[in-house]
Formats: C-alpha cells, sequence, structure tokens
C-alpha cells in the first residue's frame, strides 16, 4: 500500500500547467545553457587547432563549410543573448520585482525578442558593415 492516496499528482507537471511564454523561456533557458557549454566545447577544440599550427587547423576545418559554421556562430550568439537576458531577468526576480504576470510575459517577450536581434545584428555586420 502506497503512504500517497491523493489521486493528484504530488508535484505540478504539464498536464496541470497550461502552457505559457514564461514556462517557454524556462524551457529555453535549459537548453541554452547545453548550447553554451557544447560551444565552448568546439571553441576550446578551435583554439587547440589553431595553437597546433595550419594543418591541425586545416584538418579541423576541412569538413565543415563555411555555412555551418556561421550557421553554430550565429546559433552561439542567439544561445548567448538568450542565456543573458533572462539571466538578468532573473536578477530582478532575485531583486524581488517583476513577479507580476504581465511583467513576466513582457520580459519573456523581450528575452525572446532579444534571442532573434542579437544574431541577426552579427550578421548583419559580418557580412554588410565591415
Amino acid at each position: 500500500m502506497s503512504g500517497w492516496a491523493d489521486p493528484r499528482p504530488m508535484s505540478p507537471h504539464l498536464q496541470v500547467w497550461r502552457f505559457h511564454v514564461t514556462m517557454l523561456v524556462s524551457i529555453l533557458h535549459r537548453g541554452a545553457g547545453i548550447i553554451l557549454y557544447a560551444s565552448l566545447i568546439a571553441l576550446a577544440a578551435m583554439l587547440t587547432a589553431i595553437a597546433m599550427g595550419p594543418a591541425a587547423y586545416d584538418a579541423l576545418i576541412g569538413w565543415a563549410p563555411f555555412w555551418l559554421i556561421q550557421t553554430k556562430i550565429l546559433a552561439f550568439t542567439a544561445a548567448l543573448a538568450f542565456h543573458f537576458g533572462n539571466g538578468i531577468r532573473h536578477l530582478f526576480w532575485d531583486a524581488g520585482t517583476g513577479f507580476q504576470p504581465a511583467t513576466a510575459n513582457l520580459t519573456a517577450w523581450l528575452v525572446i525578442l532579444f534571442t532573434f536581434a542579437a544574431p541577426a545584428a552579427l550578421f548583419i555586420y559580418i557580412n554588410f558593415v565591415r
């Protein structure tokens, strides 16, 4: 016999909560962290190859076309922008402000907007400005 007689779940889960933007941002924050860790491993490999000389660098870069490298840089920028923006949002929460549903939704949408704006600005700068 189980010690829990209540048929309701012990903690809220997706069957209980209605999906909303703050839930999405919470889930994406964890995904952005994973992308950042993977990107840092790739950056460390690239810097190691650069330090080892042109042959090692060419061997590492030879398997990846330029568009793939550029896509990875943009994905890293988006993950970094998202994690940064959401981190600022959490700093305000730590200070005890921004918990009102309207404010939480607005800041979540602003973080998502910043996530798309930062890599777009980087892409425009790299390809058209410099």
